[in-house]
């Protein structure tokens, strides 16, 4: 009984890594940034200093126009994090400034509704 139950934590916990990694692009954007798929689109980070930017392209590389979409950030955790509130730009970005320095390695949750009002998040 014991092994049995061993072997289905094993699996689920396999199962689960695989399920995880189902909306994780694994890429680099056109612009060096990582690539994360959420609502649909592929969703490019790009951080210098203080400001936050999302490239937007569909499935096959071709950039989305950020009109109609709207955005935010939670960036860091714990006491520090802070929410940056994200604006559509030129052509095919968002893009928004944090109060204080963002640095490298700093976790980052995007929150992305499309102008048909789906949403959906994505861990950078």
């Amino acid at each position: 009984m014991r092994k049995l139950l061993l072997a289905a934590f094993a699996a689920v916990a396999l199962l689960g890594g695989a399920l995880a990694q189902g909306h994780n692009h694994g890429d680099q954007g056109p612009h060096g940034g990582r690539m994360q798929d959420v609502v649909g689109i592929h969703a490019e980070l790009l951080l210098v200093e203080r400001t936050l930017t999302i490239h937007l392209y569909d499935e096959a590389g071709k950039p989305v126009p950020s009109a109609g979409y709207t955005a935010s950030a939670l960036v860091g955790s714990g006491q520090s994090r802070q929410v940056v509130q994200l604006a559509p730009g030129a052509e095919n970005t968002l893009s928004g400034t944090a109060a204080s320095p963002v640095t490298r390695g700093t976790p980052i949750t995007l929150q992305l509704k499309n102008p048909g009002g789906r949403s959906g998040q994505a861990r950078f």
